[in-house]
């Protein structure tokens, strides 16, 4: 190697160290950026050979991206704030519901906030984009390696039409020593909630009278208004594995006014409401429990208790939103909670051929290879942690420790190219 060659090298040092100081710089300066990735340079030497002869080595600095190491989760108990843990990127886009694929990016921050039309966006204006569950809750087929079918997640003038109640299931006790009296008291009234087809709150009432027999009951339904629409015998078990279940169902009666209807399996234990309202009839089965089990009602001695189960609703707007298992939920003013979205996490065959991007984002490369939008927790995804954010992976103290070894490997490199000056001048004050 000669003097010239010196200088090259001395300056290829002095470059690449530099570029290492500016990595390092950036690494520093996002310490505290939420879901960053610190970069680093690698040394890589370089050499221009020709004809059989080696050429001067020098070294170019090759910028990195660490994507291997996560950093730490931290919670935040923001609603719209999500962590992943494991592997995977967000999908976000420059505009809300973008049809350029180009304008799709992937990150890792998860800070996001809605703006004034409902759209989730986080501070760096990237909108984040998600599949849509449809109304009955279900989640319809996507191509998961295309942005095509995501939606930019939107919580606005979300709402819950109304759902007609056609089940209720009657559950609870009745106080077996009430029955078989020379004298039978008073019955035992209760009644629930039930939902019209547009979303309208009636009830139905239940009258439990004892009678003189033991363990029979006498069961009237009524409508909300109060009128009788049926009534039947239970008679129940007093002895055996069974003591204290529906032995059998009798004396179905119909005491309903048309267009209501009444009517009664006693296989099952069900009855069919008819009620009319409004000028229209609707239709609810009611459960009261199958002969010789105990999935309804029973007769113990005690105290009378009763409790519904019922399908249904009153129309509903979104109280507040919930995120479980990469799921964006809705919960209803009415009670109801339905999935919104999937935040899906984009998978790519080679993290490091992402693209570096202004607002702490990555564009796909060739490098890169293809993503899959996959659903968190499956495949090779990581999960979606609610009300969390990741910290950037920089380590301050390992930077400091990078800075100073970059310092002196610059320090030094500037020490050859000023030695080589020298030398060279020296040479050339011996021509003289």
């Amino acid at each position: 190697m000669s003097i010239s060659s010196a200088f090259q090298t001395g300056v290829s040092g002095l470059q690449a160290n530099s570029k290492a100081v500016g990595a390092i710089s950036e690494n520093i300066a996002n310490a505290n950026t939420v879901g960053y990735r610190r970069g680093f340079s690698m040394m890589v030497t370089n050499t221009a050979s020709a004809a059989g002869q080696t050429g001067v080595l020098t070294v170019r600095a090759e910028d990195l991206i660490d994507m291997n190491n996560t950093g730490d989760l931290i919670s935040t108990g923001a609603t719209y704030d999500m962590a992943i843990s494991g592997n995977g990127f967000f999908n976000v886009s420059l505009n809300p519901n973008d049809t350029r694929e180009s304008n799709y990016l992937l990150t890792r921050a998860g800070s996001f906030l809605p703006d004034a039309d409902g759209n989730l966006v986080n501070a760096a204006g990237y909108y984040l984009a998600g599949y849509r569950y449809g109304t009955d809750g279900s989640l319809p087929g996507v191509d998961r390696s295309t942005f095509g079918q995501m939606e930019t997640v939107n919580i606005a003038n979300v709402s819950l039409s109304a759902t007609p109640t056609t089940a209720i299931s009657v559950f609870g006790n009745l106080p077996a020593q009430e029955s078989g009296g020379t004298t039978p008291g008073s019955p035992f009234v209760s009644s629930t909630e039930y939902f019209t087809a547009l979303g309208a709150s009636q009830r139905v009432e239940f009258s439990w009278q004892p009678t003189a027999d033991s363990n029979i009951w006498q069961l009237t339904l009524r409508d909300g208004q109060s009128n009788d629409l049926g009534s039947v015998t239970v008679n129940f078990n007093d002895t055996g594995a069974l003591a204290g279940s529906p032995a059998s169902y009798g004396d179905v009666t119909s005491l309903a006014t048309a267009p209501s209807g009444f009517a009664f399996d006693t296989a099952t234990g069900t009855a069919t409401l008819t009620i009319e309202s409004d000028g229209t009839t609707q239709t609810i089965d009611v459960s009261i429990g199958g002969p010789n089990t105990f999935d309804g009602i029973s007769q113990f001695t005690g105290d009378f208790s009763q409790s519904f189960d019922k399908n249904g609703s009153s129309t509903g707007t979104l109280a507040r939103t919930e995120i479980e298992s990469g799921v964006l939920y809705g919960v209803f003013t009415n009670g109801n909670r339905r999935p919104l979205y999937e935040i899906p996490l984009s998978v790519v065959e080679n993290p490091y051929g992402l693209i570096e991007s202004s607002g702490n984002a990555y564009i796909l490369s060739v490098a890169s290879g293809e993503f899959q939008a996959q659903a968190p927790g499956s495949g090779s995804a990581g999960t979606v942690v609610g009300g969390a954010l990741e910290a950037s992976n920089v380590d301050i103290a390992e930077e400091l420790t990078d800075l100073i070894q970059v310092q002196r490997a610059y320090s030094t490199n500037a020490t050859v190219v000023t030695t080589a000056d020298e030398i060279m001048e020296e040479t050339t004050r011996l021509k003289r």
